[in-house]
């Protein structure tokens, strides 16, 4: 057989978009990934826990709020920003799925709705990671309808809101420093984001159990009881859900990517067991059927990457539409579950196997399929853009 080919999924060389200094970090973050997360990932998959000792090598790589300029943050590219969740994702995508809950979501919500006081106040402690953002909007009720069906309340005491309700599905809830609350406004039916810090009375998180898909995010249910959070403590530029909706808007690219990412880690263990697996005599990658398989995983990351690549492009020059990262998600998703489906089959038995890797992809696409608006919302949103008739009831 011949020389084992590079093990890479970058086939049509979309790093070479980026520049030198992004790319190098890039590759930073592949080896803090290969060498620190991929050794331990596994185990803490089957315990469903958090390796909180993993953060302080994420925080040394300056890689939380990418995007966002000033306040700590380094006001990288989307494009990278977007080509760092895929290579997290790679290596794992509950930590991608971690990082974009806090760099994304949370310090999204302060950067995009918060006043100069507030950026101030919490962005750079969150770039350094040494505060913890969790996002909660989704309820126990309402998930894609949650513009209209948001049951969590909010009312004004003088310098005091009263927050009430539940929150479900919050990733890094039961650990986080910041909470970003959406609530809505008891007197004008608002949307309005709230920060809830750390200990505040009141607010309390249940894990959600026995998950099949991103085990190691640590999920959690909601409860405010009467959690009093000062004015100051308001999102000051959040006075609708259409400002929710900015920074839904901004992370949708970010999950297409790690979709991507996902793909690429299931395609890469494939392709690394298929060079050693041998029956009959010969590595099955010698097997025209095998290669039948490699060539579709490949064909399906390099069309989405493509697609993320330009949607990311699209977002560096302040023109990408909604539906325009509706598509990307909604297509990316569907891709990724094919491809890792692929690869489980490639190594048949093996695949279900943990210590293969392949197996926790599989499990894990579930999850990234449909959060962050699920396939079919995701459909009709580009579908109302291309009919010019809404078919969302």
């Amino acid at each position: 057989m011949s020389e084992r080919p590079p093990e890479t999924s970058d086939f049509y060389d979309l790093e070479a978009l980026l520049a030198d200094d992004e790319r190098a970090l890039l590759h930073r973050v592949r080896a803090f990934m290969d060498t620190q997360v991929e050794p331990v990932i596994n185990d803490y998959w089957t315990r469903a826990e958090f390796p909180h000792e993993l953060i302080p090598g994420l925080a040394e790589l300056g890689i939380a709020g990418n995007p966002y300029s000033g306040y700590g943050c380094p006001g990288r590219s989307s494009l990278f920003d977007g080509m760092l969740a895929m290579e997290l994702s790679r290596g794992d995508a509950s930590l991608s799925t971690f990082m974009g809950v806090h760099g994304g979501l949370a310090m999204g919500s302060i950067y995009l709705c918060g006043s100069e006081e507030q950026k101030q106040r919490w962005l750079p402690a969150m770039a350094r990671m040494e505060l913890i953002g969790a996002f909660g909007l989704t309820e126990p009720e309402a998930g894609s309808d949650i513009a209209r069906g948001a049951q969590t309340t909010c009312r004004r005491e003088g310098d005091t809101w009263i927050l009430n309700g539940q929150k479900k599905w919050i990733g890094n809830a039961s650990f986080a420093d910041l909470i970003i609350i959406w609530a809505k406004d008891e007197e004008t039916d608002d949307v309005l984001g709230f920060v809830v810090e750390k200990g505040t009375p009141g607010y309390s998180t249940v894990d959600l159990k026995d998950k099949i898909a991103l085990r190691v995010v640590q999920n959690a249910v909601i409860t405010l009881d009467d959690v009093r959070v000062p004015e100051e403590n308001r999102l000051q530029e959040a006075r609708s859900f259409r400002d929710t909706a900015k920074v839904l808007r901004m992370t949708r690219a970010g999950v297409a990517w790690s979709s991507v990412g996902c793909s690429r880690g299931a395609y890469e263990h494939a392709l690394r067991y298929a060079t050693e697996r041998e029956q009959f005599g010969q590595p099955i990658a010698e097997f025209q059927l095998v290669q039948d398989l490699l060539v579709r995983m490949l064909g399906n990351i390099t069309a989405s990457a493509a697609m993320c690549a330009r949607l990311s492009q699209l977002q560096d020059a302040d023109t990408m539409t909604d539906e325009q990262a509706s598509l990307a998600k909604a297509f990316c998703t569907m891709r990724m579950r094919e491809t890792v489906g692929y690869a489980r089959e490639l190594m048949g038995g093996n695949g279900i196997l943990l210590e293969n890797h392949v197996a926790r992809f599989a499990a894990d696409a579930e999850a990234i399929y449909s959060y962050e608006g699920t396939r079919e919302v995701n459909t009709l949103i580009v579908g109302r853009a291309v009919t010019g008739t809404s078919a969302i009831t």
